[in-house]
Parts: C-alpha cells; structure tokens; sequence
C-alpha cells in the first residue's frame, strides 16, 4: 500500500489529521496538473498554477475533512474536478458585463487543453461535459482528467483503471459526442 493510499484510507475511515499530510504527498503532482492546465493561458493571466493547486486543493479537503476517496486515481479525478470548477468559475466572471462581457461564439476545433480554450468555449465544454455525464459517466471523467488536468489518455486510463485501449475509443467516442453536443448547443435551430 502506498503512503497516498495510507492516508485516503484513514481519512476515509473518520480520521482528520492525515489530511494534513496528504499536501506534500500530492502538491507536485497537482502543481505539474495544474501548470499544463494553464500553460496556454493568454498573457496577463491572472490565475497561477500554484494557486489553482491551492484552491483545489481546499475545496477537496477543507469542505469535508472526511473525504471517501477510494483510491489514488478517485483522488485525482476529485482534483481534476475542483480544478474544472475553478477554470469555469473563472471564466463565467470574466464573462460578466462589468468584466468585458459580450460574449460571442468560438468553435472548439478540438478537445486539447481548458488553458488554451477561450472562457465561451470552456463555458460551452463544461455545459456540454455536465449532459455527456448523464450519458455517459466514465467518458466525461476521462474528458475531465484530459482537458482539465492535462494528462494523456494512458494516465487517464490509469487513475480510471481502464485499459489504454477502452480509454482510447471512450476519448474517440466523448469527442465526438461533445463536438455534436457543442455545436447543436452553439446553433440550437440546426
């Protein structure tokens, strides 16, 4: 057993104080998630990866000190979530009027990076994400762990425990799912 499933276990079990010690466990991994995630981000960005880490990191621990995670890869998940919500969050308050509002529409040309998306489009993705998850649960995780963690379909698949081949036609099938999903959503007469 690893030290980070150690601690996800006692917290899981009711016991507080290893909360403490899962930061150090997990800050590089989250920081590097978090790097990638706004590595595209246009300049002048006022979000940095260190604080994208901490945010998430406080909505995954400090809400509910007695988090049932399951395992390593249902703790990334969790914090390729929180770190989902921070960039939409962010993106629907730059949206606002008094924050150079007047949205208008960008095609998603394909599914990369939330950082190298414009706030329409990352609005537009979690939107489309929320119904492809009433669909098709597993498909908008592993969308969620690519897009919004940067991770390649192989560590995807790892934190899923999917086989790089199941994860690879789940990320060809939520794509294309989330393109036509995108579009109709974009041009609802069509």
């Amino acid at each position: 057993m690893t030290e980070l499933t150690r601690i996800l276990r006692q917290i899981k079990e009711g016991d507080p104080h290893p909360a403490e010690q899962l930061l150090p466990l997990v800050y590089d991994e989250l920081r590097q998630l978090a790097a990638q995630s706004l590595a595209h981000e246009k300049p002048g960005q006022t979000l940095q990866p260190t604080a994208l880490v901490h945010e998430a990191y406080l909505r995954l621990v400090g809400a509910d000190p007695k988090q049932p995670w399951d395992s390593r890869g249902h703790f990334f998940a969790a914090a390729a979530e929180a770190m989902r919500r921070i960039l939409v969050e962010q993106a629907r308050r730059k949206g606002r009027i008094q924050h150079g509002g007047g949205l208008r529409r960008v095609d998603l040309p394909d599914v990369e990076m939330a950082a190298a998306a414009e706030d329409e489009q990352v609005l537009l993705l979690d939107e489309a994400l929320t119904r492809l998850a009433a669909v098709r649960p597993q498909a908008a995780e592993l969308v969620q762990l690519r897009f919004f963690s940067g991770m390649t379909v192989e560590e995807a698949a790892t934190m899923l425990d999917l086989s790089p081949r199941t994860a690879r036609r789940l990320w060809v099938f939520a794509r294309a799912w989330l393109r036509r999903d995108m579009e109709r959503s974009a041009d609802p007469e069509s």
